[in-house]
């Protein structure tokens, strides 16, 4: 495609898509509908579904982690997981509490209110994911798990 592109040229480019190409974005369309069925369960609840993962990687690694490792883990800059994390302090969901062994960093800890929280509402939320997922059989989402495994680790 060099020279000069019409329209037409350009609609048909982003319309013929190579099988790799509609894969991923197929991928990421789903994707985004996945995620705002969760997302609108946690604002029925009058909750945000950023702040609730943020839960949720703290009890993955028990409770307590390093904001830095905690900014990979959901794929934020450092600087915004302070915007993230500041809320849930002031809510009494997490604390933030100096490093055992280095007095310059800092640890971000759920509270039992942040553990509240996720038990009463875990449940209701995995249960709307479910349903949609479970368009798949077992097999299948075992098939798509090792598939998306495969991806991530490419």
């Amino acid at each position: 495609m060099e020279g000069v592109i019409t329209l037409n040229d350009l609609q048909q480019y982003v319309l013929d898509l190579p099988l790799p190409t509609l894969a991923f974005f197929t991928l990421v369309e789903t994707t985004a509908k996945l995620v705002d069925v969760s997302e609108s369960y946690w604002k029925a609840q009058g909750l945000n579904g950023a702040r609730i993962r943020i839960l949720v990687e703290l009890m993955k690694e028990g409770g307590t982690m390093l904001p830095s490792k905690l900014a990979q883990k959901i794929g934020v800059t450092k600087p915004n997981i302070s915007l993230l994390l500041t809320p849930l302090e002031h809510e009494g969901l997490i604390r933030r509490d100096h490093h055992p062994r280095d007095g310059r960093k800092s640890v971000i800890t759920i509270t039992s209110e942040g553990q509240r929280l996720l038990i009463h509402n875990l449940p209701a939320n995995r249960q709307r994911i479910s349903e949609k997922m479970n368009v798949l059989s077992e097999p299948e989402l075992k098939q798509l798990l090792g598939l998306l495994q495969k991806l991530k680790e490419a």
